[in-house]
């Protein structure tokens, strides 16, 4: 019953074009579910294949934090589709997860139609529509 109003709240506040079944808690690790970290450790993310989504989430609070109510906290997540823009959203679970592999500073790695690129200036993710997000504790981007 949570995860199904976290779906419903994340529906109703998150852009349309983002599935609801794509933002639930990721599953235990499998084929369909790929997770890694900063080196920092403060942003998480996780690539789901079925759906594809990307979704990655900061431990600090972002210049969207609070700006929506919600079941969850919101700003502190984003997500994307393939090729649709990205955006903040409203969730009660989390993508940190320490036992996630680090993506070095300096290092590119693609996951499916996502291309995420580590720096020690942030973290910078795209999909094949050339949106994405570049996020740091100083900054935070979407494009």
């Amino acid at each position: 019953m949570r995860r199904a109003r976290i779906a419903l709240v994340l529906v109703l506040t998150v852009a349309p074009v983002v599935a609801a079944s794509a933002l639930a808690s990721p599953p235990a690790r499998s084929a369909l579910y790929r997770a890694f970290r900063t080196p920092s450790g403060l942003i998480g993310c996780y690539y789901a294949t079925a759906p594809t989504f990307l979704r990655c989430d900061t431990q600090y609070e972002t210049r969207f934090s609070g700006k929506r109510r919600c079941e969850g906290d919101y700003g502190q997540a984003f997500g994307m589709t393939a090729r649709g823009r990205a955006g903040a959203l409203c969730v009660g679970d989390t993508a940190l997860d320490a036992r996630s592999p680090v993506l070095a500073y300096g290092r590119t790695k693609r996951y499916g139609p996502y291309t995420c690129t580590s720096r020690t200036s942030g973290l910078t993710c795209t999909n094949r529509g050339r949106h994405g997000w570049t996020l740091s504790k100083q900054r935070q981007r979407l494009f």
